[in-house]
């Protein structure tokens, strides 16, 4: 990975070290999983989830969330998933579903820096 994409990543969220860390090295499966995660629609879920009120939804897919941006190493997105996922598990539904405005900017920044940075 060239130096300017890694500083891309680093600058949308992503910790590089842990990410390539995790992926013991190696960079295909490190795309590959960027590349899936740009793909995926759980984040469609839960967006549709918080607008309709479904808790069960919105918890499984927060969950989600938060485990897949733990595996590419997105530590912002994460740390907010957590957050949300926890407030929920709390049944603090309002102010989970309030946290949507946040979790919803820097998830667009990151898909943004992602597919704008990887082939």
């Amino acid at each position: 990975m060239d130096e300017k994409t890694k500083q891309i990543l680093e600058s949308s969220g992503i910790n590089v070290e842990e990410f390539f860390g995790r992926v013991m090295g190696n960079e295909p499966l490190m795309l590959k999983l960027l590349r899936i995660f740009l793909k995926d629609e759980t984040y469609k879920a839960l967006k549709a989830a918080v607008e309709n009120g479904d808790r069960e939804k919105a918890l499984e897919a927060s969950h989600s969330l938060k485990g897949m941006t733990g595996n590419i190493s997105a530590v912002r997105l994460f740390d907010l998933f957590s957050q949300q996922v926890a407030l929920m598990r709390e049944d603090k539904w309002d102010l989970a579903f309030a946290m949507m405005p946040e979790i919803s900017n820097e998830y667009e920044y990151l898909t943004s820096a992602i597919s704008g940075n990887i082939s």
